[in-house]
């Protein structure tokens, strides 16, 4: 076996498919990791709230949340950097005053705008790519983004970031133009389309995040890889001495990764760990 590593998971589109779901080999190849002495950390866009309890009983060792305003190692918070209240405000005034529905990210839930929920749902099932017809009718927009509150204040204290619906690719231009303070994206799921616009704090992504947790645990930024399928994960391949994308992931993120594994629901996360050594024969067969 090789030595330990780090390991930095992304969520969607690496661990889960598209379309919300884990599957059996990517569960299998996160215990038999662990079992063997590796560290795996969730490294996700993802708020904490955002993190349905069948993820998080597969016992990672801590995660990096929000594209990295939030960082924790076996329960303890080595970092947390939300958006100020007055700042929040703003943000908030500012999505209202163009039409666009919205959602505060925090670790306490998901905060929604008004009109969010009856805006959202064809936007969300766009994301997820094909989905049957007759599951389309049994979906909410609590299906597919875990934590949601709808009803609350919308001016808080708590916000890591904002994810907003976008209208057309414009609404994001003029996010960009409105806050050069913050980072500003764009994100929509299987193919990347952007579907969501992101405004999150300045100076953090993945990458940092990662960088921070290496240093926090004493260890070697050469043992560490970071597993991902999108651009947001480009950051964290690069801080990592080695990276894989999904096959199932976007070109720019292939072109960045050091290998490319099979799709998401084609056992990509099993394969990799398997094509990295993570995990042994012995191991194999005692998972399968």
């Amino acid at each position: 076996m090789p030595a330990r590593k780090i390991i930095f998971l992304d969520v969607d589109g690496t661990i889960m498919t598209y379309d919300g779901a884990i599957p059996a080999s990517a569960k299998r190849a996160i215990a038999a990791a662990l079992a063997a002495g590796h560290t795996v950390f969730l490294c996700t866009g993802r708020s904490k709230a955002e993190i349905p309890s069948e993820l998080a009983a597969l016992g990672f060792d801590g995660m990096i949340g929000a594209n990295g305003a939030y960082v924790e190692y076996h329960g303890e918070v080595v970092a947390h950097q939300t958006i100020a209240p007055g700042q929040c405000r703003r943000l908030v005034d500012w999505l209202h005053q163009h039409g666009l529905e919205f959602y505060l990210e925090s670790n306490n839930g998901l905060f929604a705008s008004e009109h969010f929920r009856e805006v959202a749902l064809p936007v969300l099932l766009a994301s997820m790519g094909e989905v049957p017809e007759h599951q389309v009718e049994d979906i909410d927009v609590e299906d597919i983004l875990h934590g949601m509150v709808f009803g609350a204040s919308l001016y808080r204290d708590d916000v890591n970031k904002v994810s907003y619906i976008l209208s057309s690719y414009q609404d994001y231009q003029n996010a960009c133009e409105a806050f050069p303070d913050f980072a500003c994206s764009t994100w929509g799921g299987k193919g990347e389309q952007p579907l969501f616009g992101d405004i999150g704090i300045k100076g953090i992504d993945k990458a940092h995040a990662v960088r921070l947790m290496v240093d926090h645990m004493g260890a070697d930024q050469v043992n560490t890889i970071a597993m991902g399928d999108a651009k947001a994960d480009i950051p964290m391949f690069e801080a990592c001495a080695t990276s894989v994308c999904m096959g199932s992931g976007g070109d720019e993120a292939k072109a960045a990764a050091d290998y490319v594994s099979t799709d998401v629901d084609a056992d990509g996360l099993w394969n990799a760990f398997l094509h990295l050594g993570l995990i042994s024969d012995a191991e194999v067969a005692v998972t399968l």
